[in-house]
Order: structure tokens, then sequence, then C-alpha cells
């Protein structure tokens, strides 16, 4: 299989948020879970001027800045505030963990700067293209829009004041504020989370008070996050028809819930709320009122804590109204509940991962088999995935990126919304690349479920939802789990093995057998 090289833009998630519309700055996003930092911005044309309004829950100083992976060293910023002298205003770059540098070339151009009702609203604009080496250049593809706020206008440590979200400034998507107030909490019930590095816990429940004679459409995913420091994923999953019992206890214990493999929702450390387009929605209810669900949470308790509780999950907005198109999503990559070894050497700079889906499987499934739109994503690896590229092949040749991150965190995994839609047509294939890096690691890293084993998942939405749910694969390693002994450089070799080696593919739908 060829390397898979990025030439395609991404769409980032939109996140809802209240207030009064600004016609001049059409698109906004909340920076945080908690609606402390509030982003505004528009232009009249990707080569022109950009236009940004900043409002922060502090009367401190405000920093915003553009960075490549959502860190601060190397990135543009500029720090703001009013303080008892009147206001001040800059444009800075980070060189490292110390006080920002001014730029010697002040990009940006403050409108704007006052406090009101205990908030800090900073206006200012810049040109897209600066054509200034101490500033981030603003392309149509995702950045990492990273802030921090101060309790009082001396410049200094911002301690847990600060995060950030990935945007994509210059290809984003309106929309209007919705005042439905429908939705269903998918929680854990004040779960105990054992003392172990790595715990799965999972709920099997249906979803209460709803209307059996209503079929509703989940256009909303919010997380609910009792404990951040430990919540490192969750999986919301469509039961099939024999799954009829609920239970809540630990995953993996071999129930019948362990067959509920349709992913209806995805949560990552990092990730904030995802809104699906306005044309499409998740059905629940109606005729399949009496379905189940299987909520999985990830716990990551490295300290192996114990007394620890947690009632953690999804807040799920619905409306009765029709959506045109019923979404659905297609997990792909490499299978991550293999019993096949798949090792990765220690000390590693790069190492490539591959899992492929080819859709002709599909038509063992069902028939027929529609086009499918994919119009948004999420990319999901551990502690040493850097990069991830999910390629588009069809007759054989690259045709596409569905989605890909040059600059992958693994504290910022957020879903994103694409630029375009990507049509995936019967027969098309998809490649899942991953690449690791292992340098700090003197032992094997393997693929498995645990924090510091490593996954390869791309979770693609797409319209309309089939009963296909899964696409995934992995090297038979049942010939051999390591490359044979050669002149060849032992990472270059381990790579090139797995490579090489047959690819089991898997697909599955929504009534595997039990």
């Amino acid at each position: 299989m060829r390397s898979l090289l990025p030439f395609l833009c991404l769409f980032s998630v939109w996140t809802k948020g209240a207030g009064a519309s600004d016609p001049d700055l059409p698109f906004m996003v909340y920076l945080d879970q908690n609606h402390l930092v509030c982003l505004k911005w528009g232009f009249d044309n990707p080569q022109g001027i950009i236009t940004f309004k900043l409002v922060v829950n502090t009367t401190g100083w405000v920093r915003l800045g553009f960075s490549s992976d959502g860190e601060m060293t190397g990135s543009d910023i500029v720090i703001g505030g009013v303080g008892p002298n009147g206001s001040y205003f800059g444009d800075y770059h980070a060189v490292g963990d110390f006080m920002p540098v001014l730029d010697e070339q002040q990009s940006y151009t403050l409108l704007s700067l006052t406090e009101r009702d205990g908030q800090t609203i900073m206006t200012f604009q810049r040109p897209i293209q600066t054509c200034d080496h101490e500033d981030s250049p603003i392309t149509d593809t995702p950045i990492q829009m990273i802030y921090a706020f101060g309790t009082t206008d001396t410049l200094g440590y911002h301690g847990h004041r600060r995060g950030g979200k990935e945007v994509n400034l210059l290809n984003h998507v309106a929309r209007p504020t919705s005042t439905n107030l429908n939705y269903l909490n998918v929680t854990m019930d004040n779960v105990t989370v054992p003392e172990d590095h790595t715990y799965y816990h999972c709920k099997v429940m249906t979803f209460q008070n709803l209307d059996p004679n209503t079929t509703y459409y989940i256009f909303q995913i919010e997380p609910v996050i009792e404990n951040p420091d430990i919540v490192h994923h969750m999986l919301l999953y469509r039961c099939p028809s024999f799954v009829t019992e609920t239970y809540d206890k630990p995953c993996f214990m071999g129930d019948m819930g362990d067959d509920c493999i349709e992913v209806v929702a995805a949560w990552a450390v990092g990730g904030g709320v995802f809104e699906l387009p306005d044309n499409v929605g998740i059905p629940v209810g109606g005729a399949d009122s009496d379905t189940l669900y299987r909520l999985e949470i990830h716990y990551n308790n490295p300290n192996n804590e114990a007394g620890r509780r947690d009632s953690s999950g999804l807040r799920l907005h619905y409306t009765d109204q029709r959506r045109k198109y019923d979404g659905g999503i297609l997990t792909t990559g490499v299978n991550p509940y293999t019993s096949l070894s798949y090792n990765i050497p220690p000390k590693a700079t790069q190492f490539h991962t591959y899992g492929v889906c080819n859709t002709s499987l599909f038509s063992q499934l069902m028939n027929p088999v529609p086009e499918l739109h994919v119009f948004a994503g999420m990319l999901h690896t551990h502690l040493t995935g850097r990069k991830v590229r999910v390629g588009h092949y069809r007759n054989g040749t690259q045709i596409d990126f569905l989605l890909f991150n040059e600059n992958y965190n693994f504290g910022l995994q957020q879903s994103v919304i694409l630029g375009k839609i990507k049509t995936i047509k019967l027969g098309d294939e998809i490649a899942v690349e991953c690449t690791y890096n292992t340098t700090d690691r003197t032992n094997v890293t393997k693929l498995g479920l645990a924090t510091t084993d490593e996954m390869c998942l791309a979770f693609l939405l797409y319209y309309p939802a089939i009963k296909i749910t899964n696409c995934v694969s992995n090297p038979n390693t049942s010939m051999s789990e390591d490359a044979p002994t050669s002149d060849q450089d032992p990472i270059a070799a381990q790579e090139s093995f797995l490579k090489d080696l047959p690819q089991i593919q898997f697909a599955s739908d929504d009534e595997p057998n039990c």
C-alpha cells in the first residue's frame, strides 16, 4: 500500500452558542466546555481582512493564540485587557514556556476593548495573509485556537485558565441558535472507578420518556464530564435486537451487550459539543423504542487512585422534526478487538500502521448499497499517535483524503465537519494510516484497549444511514509476529513486514451473529 500524503482540507466542528447574532461576525464557537470563552469572527473574502471578537468571563488580561498543534510554543498570540490606566493590546509570539515576545511587526489592529458585566470584550482584525513570519498563516485548513486568561491585569501564569479547540476559520458553517430544550441524559450512575490504570465500564439501557409512536432525531451531542482527569473517551452503541437485558458493570465480560457495536455517538478527551448539519439527524424511538443502547466509558487512572466515583456521559439533544437524512457512523481503521498480536517497536521516531476497508464487502450484507456522503469524522489514537490520515481510493487510485491531521494531539480529540461532502461509492477503498512516535518507550507497544496501548481508528459520519457499522482490518500476524532478521534497520523492517502481510478485513452490520 502506498504511503498517504495530505492534499485536501478539513472543516472544523461548529459549536452552537447563545446570545445576540452579529451580521458582520456570523461565525461563533465556544473554546471551552463551560462557555466562559466565546470567539466570533467574520471576513469578506479569503484574501482580505478577518475580524475577531473575543468575549471572556474575566476582568483580567485575555489571550488568544493560533497554534498548529494546540501547544503554546510556536503560536501566534494577541494579548489585551482593560487596566487601571486604560486598555492595552499587542501582537506576540511564543518561543517556549516563557512570557510571549512582542512581534516586531504589529499585524493585528485593535478595534475596541471594553469590560462589561464581568466580561472582557476584545474586537480586532488582521489581514488573512500578513507576510510576517512571526504570525500564523490562516488558511482553509483547521487550526488550533488556544486561549488563556487571568483574574487581574498583571500578566502572568494562567494556571488552569487555558484551553483550546480546533477551528476552521475560513470554512465554517453558522447555524441559528436553537430553542429546542429536549434532550436525553445518557450517563453512568455513580460508578466506582477501580485503582486500575485502565478501566472500561458499560451500561446497557433503554431511552426513557420517549413516545413509542414518534421517531425523534438527535441533532446535537454534548459531553457531560464529571471527572475530566480520568474520563478518556465515551462511545454510545445501538444494540442489535437479540440484546434484551440491561446491566451496569465492567465491559468485555462475555455479556450479550458486547455485541452492541453500532456507534451512535463518540467523544474523546479534548472534544466538545458536536452538532450535526441541519439536514441530518440520528433517528431514535418510534418503531425502535424497545432498542437497547450501550454506553461505554474508558477511564484512565494513571495514579491508581482509589475511591473515585463518576457519573459522566452524554446529553443527546433531539427534535421530533423530521430531518432530510438519517445519519450514521462507520468505524474504520485497525481492528481494536483482534486477538492477533501487533507490535510497535520502541525508539521509533515514525512508525506507520494501516487499516483498510474495501466497501465491496458491503454488498455481502445488504443490497442495494447507496452512495455514502461523509460530512464529518473523528480520528482516534492513544499517547504515541502523531498523525492520522484517511485516504480514499477508487479503482486502485487515491482520489482524495476523507480526513487527516498532521499534528495529532492526544489531548485535543474532536469531531470535525468537512469543508465539502465526500462521496463513497460501492467498491471504493478507505485506508487509515496512523503514525506513532515511541522514542520515549523502552518496550514494545501493542494495539489494545489500555491508554498505554495503541489504537488507529477513524469514525466517519455520513448519510444516508445503512446497516453497516464497522469496516476494519488487521494484518495477519498469525503467520509471524515480527520481521525476520535482516540487514535493514529493525524499525523499518518491522513496519515493512506488517504492511506487506495480508490484511484480514472485517465488515459487520447492525445485527451481528450472536
